[in-house]
């Protein structure tokens, strides 16, 4: 059985505990997390980077996010396409 992909919306930070935390969460659920830098997220064409994932999480203490726009972008991917996303 595949594990489902689930995209990390944010710029990683290893200097945050908080984003370890979120990829050990989501791995004792049995998922497979992956980052998503919010710039590698096109704001026209968001599908190019985040087809494929079973669920998208908007990173917690991402913020600044070097691209606000890529992360309004996967929002609204998520939500066009009944993608399952949970935002902090």
């Amino acid at each position: 059985m595949e594990v489902a992909r689930v995209g990390i919306v944010g710029d990683f930070d290893a200097g945050y505990e908080i984003h370890h935390t979120s990829d050990r969460a989501l791995a004792q659920l049995g998922l497979r997390p992956q980052w998503v830098a919010s710039s590698e997220v096109s704001a026209q064409r968001p599908e190019e980077r985040l087809a494929g994932y079973a669920g998208l999480l908007i990173a917690p203490a991402s913020r600044p996010y070097r691209s606000i726009a890529g992360v309004h972008a996967a929002i609204r991917f998520a939500r066009e396409r009944g993608v399952p996303l949970v935002g902090t």
